[in-house]
């Protein structure tokens, strides 16, 4: 159907998509004011988010001539939550329970593609058997139609990188409390075999109660999986790629994923990625021969001990970190002595009516979702905004040094053993935001690599 000229094809539109119901759209039309329904269909579509009646993102598509595809299955859609390099992510109800979870949405054009779709699904497979209070839980994989989706946890929050990007760099027993987190997810993935290989701010979401959770485990390596073919090649995001994964991505262990986490780290509190200038390859090249600039440069009151556990943590070398997240987590205990409050509410985003009153009444329930899940094992913080230094696009050439003495756990750690069964345990997963990278840019970015300058 074309785009909405009158009122009246709007009105038309809205009860052709069953989003209201007729009681309910008769009622508010007897309520609007006359001088309302003499204007045009973009100020009663306004006036009908404004009042819950429907969403921003339904509204946009009944302006768009749109009057189908506001359902997935049993799942309503509400919002959309973001896009990725593979999927979109969208904020869905469950009529029957009134419970909101996140579905992860390959697009047709992309399920079309076996390669993709196969990835889509390794991904629910992947983190079947993970269940931390740190890592977003994941319930069910389905597909209606040729829609193929991933039912997950909905965090009602923010990427620590729109944090940052927002309101500047975090304070210092914030970041430290937020990467301890991220730490303490990593090591359950570590425990399970997985190595997460895309750690970096986006993938990590806080919610309102001051909660981390790691998301998006598309680019995840499985040491018992046989079908780890499909992440070759993969590299990740350069800003926060350890050196060994640009040269090797599927020969690596979990202190990649430290190194990224350290980046993560770097830019939580400096404001900029290790390296903010140059191109991929650039990048690529200076994580493994170049020492970013001094972290203290940028962020003077950062402790010095801490500045020398974030460059610990972003060590060339894998036996120069720390050797597992949970020796992290460990590390950062001087820092954090005292409890760190929950985000500001101007930090977290911001739901239409509509949304947040099906919000509101989903955390009043026991939220199940469609599908049986698989069966599984104070005051704000106020928002610092410290000057930072612009790093410089001159960086010192990387020289070997002993690792400062932070963390004393240097031994290589071994590959974990996953047994049959917790390396299988179904198709029922979760997922948020996809992931940052394909075997073309990698095969592209490594040729680069080899003609630019050493």
């Amino acid at each position: 159907m074309a785009n909405p000229t009158t009122i009246d094809d709007l009105l038309a539109l809205v009860r052709k998509s069953g989003l209201v119901n007729d009681q309910q759209l008769n009622g508010w039309l007897e309520r609007a004011p006359l001088a309302l329904l003499d204007e045009g269909p973009t100020s009663v579509a306004s006036a009908l988010i404004r009042d819950g009646l429907l969403t921003k993102f339904q509204a946009e598509q009944l302006l768009l001539g749109k009057s189908r595809g506001f359902n997935l299955g049993p799942y309503k859609i509400l919002e959309r939550l973001g896009t990725g390099g593979m999927a979109l992510v969208y904020l869905c109800e469950n009529p029957e329970n009134r419970g909101l979870f996140a579905l992860k949405v390959l697009p047709t054009s992309r399920a079309q593609d076996e390669e993709f779709l196969k990835r889509f699904l390794r991904e629910s497979r992947v983190t079947a058997a993970l269940d931390h209070p740190n890592i977003v839980k994941t319930f069910d994989v389905g597909h209606d139609g040729k829609v193929h989706f991933i039912v997950m946890e909905y965090i009602a929050g923010a990427p620590l990188h729109q944090i940052v990007h927002k309101f500047g760099p975090l304070a210092v027993e914030r970041a430290c409390d937020y990467v301890r987190q991220a730490a303490l997810g990593l090591q359950h993935a570590h425990e399970n075999g997985l190595v997460h290989r895309d750690i970096k701010p986006a993938n990590l979401i806080l919610d309102r109660s001051g909660t981390v959770k790691i998301l998006d485990m598309g680019l995840a390596r499985i040491f018992s999986d046989a079908e780890e073919v499909l992440t070759r090649g993969v590299l990740g995001t350069p800003d926060y790629v350890a050196p060994e994964q640009s040269r090797d991505s599927h020969n690596v262990d979990i202190r990649a994923d430290i190194y990224s986490l350290g980046c993560t780290f770097y830019y939580l509190l400096g404001g900029y990625p290790p390296f903010p200038e140059g191109t991929v390859a650039q990048k690529l090249q200076w994580h493994q021969a170049r020492q970013p600039k001094p972290l203290r440069a940028l962020r003077p009151e950062v402790p010095e001990d801490l500045a020398r556990l974030v460059q610990q943590l972003m060590a060339k070398e894998p036996d120069q970190r720390p050797q597992t997240p949970a020796a992290i987590a460990a590390a950062l205990a001087p820092w954090l002595q005292a409890p760190v409050a929950p985000p500001a509410e101007v930090e977290m985003p911001q739901l239409s009516p509509a949304a947040q009153s099906a919000c509101d009444t989903a955390n009043d329930l026991v939220i199940t979702p469609a599908v049986p899940a698989v069966p599984r094992r104070g005051s704000q913080a106020p928002l610092s905004q410290p000057r930072v230094k612009k790093p410089s696009g001159n960086y010192p050439v990387a020289k070997k040094v002993a690792p400062p003495p932070v963390v004393v756990e240097t031994a290589k750690p071994k590959q974990p053993k996953v047994s049959d069964e917790t390396a299988g345990r179904g198709w029922v997963v979760p997922v948020l935001v996809a992931a940052g990278g394909v075997g073309l840019l990698a095969a592209l970015s490594l040729w680069l690599l080899q003609l630019a300058p050493k």
